[in-house]
């Protein structure tokens, strides 16, 4: 039976080709009825690449060695600045040297003056506190002081400007400040001022006002007081005595010149006493007549 299985088997036909090759039967070639793949691979959306990073290299011993030199350098130029610093601190101030028109301060006592204050050597020296010092001298007006390397100290001086002097023993400059000097004789010529503490400023600027109206008509000022209540009086070059009140200074001294003009220059001599408190005209009295003349 088996034989008759065998016999009944029928042989496939063989498919004649080109001689030397062989054909690949249907059977075994199952991809040929598949579609063919494209070549080029599609790129995957989303991807991203990883690029790989600078490789870090290890820190040599050069380099340490430089950083350390590099901090050693630096450590030696602070210590050099802090030991100068120090040296100047120490060293003392060999030279003082005094400038300005100085006519009634002698320059060896603004040296003796100063001299304190510069025992902790030159950089320790407080020169706003020599300014300060050198300021409550009498005839000193102003100071500057500064230093000069590496051991100098340079003062320059402006002395006091007296425009009139102020009371029994002071003096007025030109700023209404008041500065007091035993020298009091030399500058007898200049005129007096009197008041109460506090008016000083405001009497030198009636002084000031006054003596330029009355310098056209040749006449000046000899004393300038105000009282308490603020009443002002002056005595000009001669002996007139004018009396001006406490309010309208200016108006007042303004009439005052107006009449003197047309009506007191010819009489100067014998006018003693002149009142300017009122409204109107002046009131006068003359060193021949006991009373009051209205002008």
């Amino acid at each position: 039976m088996a034989q008759a299985m065998k016999k009944s088997r029928v042989r496939a036909p063989v498919r004649k080709g080109r001689p030397g090759k062989k054909v690949r039967s249907a059977e075994h070639c199952p991809q040929q009825d598949r579609p063919a793949k494209s070549s080029r691979r599609r790129p995957t959306q989303g991807a991203t690449r990883n690029t790989p990073g600078p490789v870090e290299r290890p820190r040599t011993l050069s380099t340490w060695f430089n950083r350390a030199l590099i901090l050693v350098g630096v450590a030696m130029v602070l210590a050099a600045g802090a030991q100068a610093y120090i040296t100047l601190q120490s060293i003392p101030v060999q030279r003082i040297s005094v400038t300005g028109e100085l006519e009634y301060t002698q320059t060896e006592a603004v040296q003796e003056m100063v001299q304190p204050a510069l025992a902790g050597g030159f950089l320790n020296a407080d020169l706003q506190q020599i300014r300060r010092q050198l300021e409550m001298l009498p005839w000193i007006f102003e100071a500057t002081v500064r230093r000069k390397w590496p051991n100098a100290l340079e003062i320059h001086v402006v002395e006091q400007l007296p425009i009139a002097r102020w009371g029994s023993d002071g003096f007025l400059n030109h700023e209404g400040q008041v500065f007091h000097s035993a020298k009091i004789g030399e500058w007898q010529s200049l005129p007096l001022l009197l008041g109460p503490d506090g008016t000083a400023g405001e009497l030198v600027a009636n002084y000031q006002r006054l003596a330029e109206l009355l310098a056209p008509i040749g006449l000046a000022v000899e004393q300038l007081a105000v009282d308490e209540r603020g009443q002002v009086e002056a005595v000009l070059a001669g002996g007139m005595q004018l009396i001006v009140g406490s309010d309208d200074f200016l108006e007042r001294m303004h009439r005052f010149v107006a009449i003197y003009r047309t009506e007191l220059a010819a009489r100067a001599e014998d006018v003693q006493r002149v009142d300017l408190r009122y409204e109107s005209g002046i009131a006068v009295a003359f060193s021949d007549s006991s009373q009051m003349v209205g002008l």
